[in-house]
């Protein structure tokens, strides 16, 4: 098993396939997309510059999308927090995934990689 599934299937579930499900949302955005591992987490790449990670929050095991030029995006859902430059958008594992919602803030994300 690869590094990149590894992280994906060490975690319990619900979280795994919240994860999985995030990950192939990623990937379907863009054939220009791309998956490493930066920090121990996966980082999605456009091209050659990151845009977003999937993490989990170390207090709740909440899992996150965190984008890289969140203060580029404008969005009530994003939250700052001590962050300067990055913003992350929460999830419930116990919930259905908000698909418009990521697909637009992953656009978003993207639009601004390509301008």
């Amino acid at each position: 098993m690869s590094e990149k599934d590894q992280f994906y299937f060490n975690k319990h579930e619900p979280i795994r396939a919240c994860l999985l499900a995030l990950r192939t949302l990623i990937l379907s955005k863009d054939p220009d997309i791309s998956e490493t591992q930066k920090y121990g987490m996966p980082c999605f790449c456009y091209g050659r510059k990151a845009f977003c990670y999937l993490w989990t929050d170390k207090k709740t095991t909440e899992p996150y999308l965190l984008f890289v030029d969140g203060n580029l995006l404008d969005h009530p859902a994003l939250e700052t927090g001590d962050r300067k430059r990055m913003k992350i958008f929460r999830i419930d594992p116990k919930a259905d995934l908000p698909l418009l919602l990521i697909d637009k803030l992953l656009k978003a994300a993207l639009d601004v990689l390509k301008d």
